[in-house]
């Protein structure tokens, strides 16, 4: 099967800390593992939307929510030490571009800062033997090349968001060179992630694309897109975390070989401008959905964004398994179910497993109008 399989043997049991589980992604991801049977902890401020699709589908009920700041280093070295986890995997995070500009301190504070204390707590803290720092596709230094970024080219960012995702992956480098390498014959792993933009159902964050449709879509409204020809490297939420956790398994068994930067993005050609993407969810939702151009100044964000991915692809024998347009779908599905009222937490299981080719229970089936098809 193309894009690679996780070992699920190696997750039952397994113990592992998620910063910013409460957020759209760390919601999924603490689904994924545990559909593949690891016990969870998690650490974040707060519950950033409303809705979240960690309060759908009642994460509370099955991992350990701990509510922190990345900011309180003090608070984040006690939870990991009674953690004991043997897998961290740092996602907490100022995601937002637009945010970056309205407070930079905190995104500093949170994206920089945030990512010292958690790998200052890992270094206190024996028995960790895998830690992955989620970054962005936005951490290198971009001029609008065509060409898709590979993991040795310089890290930059005009932006605070992105400059603070570049200053992460220099912070996790320094770390583990001073602190995690083999002459320093630590225990723990240390690698550093770079997705593509990543969509899917669930995500209700403020001035992002995809969420901006679907709301509009759902109150039979026009959309407003800022940027409709900037090119973005799009993806379901599944890809990258997928490829994050074939990842861990490569660095618990063979740390020296894999503890570097890795970025986990879409096929070239799902590498699309905005507008389409708004086209195509249109398209799919039916009805009279719509968007128009935003008006307004706009900040600045780099017009391209792509993502060369054949080391993953080479050393770790990960490639995507869905096309753009069956995660578009699958967004839709998701949103559409919702808004009918369907169990979130059975829809969004429901396409874990058709993900992962595994066999849908039956208390998590739900009568969507057939999913398409991953590939």
């Amino acid at each position: 099967m193309e894009g690679g399989r996780l070992w699920q043997p190696f997750w039952r049991g397994k113990r592992v800390l998620v910063t910013g589980h409460t957020g759209f992604k760390g919601a999924w991801l603490c689904l994924l593992l545990k559909e593949l049977g690891a016990e969870v902890v998690g650490f974040a401020r707060d519950i950033p939307t409303q809705p979240a699709l960690f309060e759908l589908a009642h994460l509370d009920d099955d991992l350990r929510s701990i509510r922190g700041d990345v900011r309180n280093f003090e608070h984040l070295r006690t939870t990991v030490r009674d953690a004991q986890p043997e897998i961290v995997i740092h996602m907490a995070a100022q995601s937002l571009v637009r945010r970056s500009y309205h407070e930079p301190l905190e995104t500093y504070a949170t994206n920089v800062m945030g990512t010292a204390h958690v790998l200052e707590a890992v270094r206190q803290t024996s028995g960790v033997r895998v830690a992955i720092v989620v970054t962005s596709d936005k951490c290198y230094q971009n001029h609008d090349a065509i060409h898709g970024f590979v993991e040795a080219d310089p890290m930059g960012g005009s932006d605070p968001y992105s400059s603070s995702k570049g200053c992460a992956e220099l912070i996790t480098a320094a770390y583990r060179d001073s602190f995690f390498s083999s002459t320093a014959k630590a225990e723990t792993a240390i690698a550093t992630v770079r997705s593509g933009n990543v969509i899917g159902g669930g995500d209700w964050a403020e001035d992002r694309l995809v969420p901006d449709l679907m709301r509009a879509f759902a109150a039979d409204q026009p959309a407003a897109i800022r940027n409709p020809l900037f090119v973005r490297p799009w993806q379901h939420v599944l890809e990258p975390l997928k490829g994050y956790l074939m990842l861990a398994e490569k660095l618990w068994d063979a740390p020296g070989d894999f503890s570097e930067a890795w970025n986990f993005g879409p096929r070239d050609e799902d590498a699309q401008p905005v507008s389409v993407i708004a086209d195509r969810l249109a398209e799919l939702w039916e009805g009279d959905a719509s968007w128009e151009l935003a008006v307004g100044e706009q900040p600045c964000e780099a017009h391209s964004l792509k993502l060369n991915c054949e080391k993953a692809r080479e050393e770790l024998g990960w490639w995507p398994r869905t096309t753009l347009d069956t995660a578009l779908q699958w967004t839709v599905q998701w949103y559409q179910a919702f808004q009918n009222g369907l169990d979130a937490r059975a829809v969004t299981q429901q396409q874990i497993c058709q993900f992962l080719g595994t066999k849908i229970p039956l208390n998590t089936q739900v009568p969507t109008a057939g999913f398409a098809k991953a590939g």
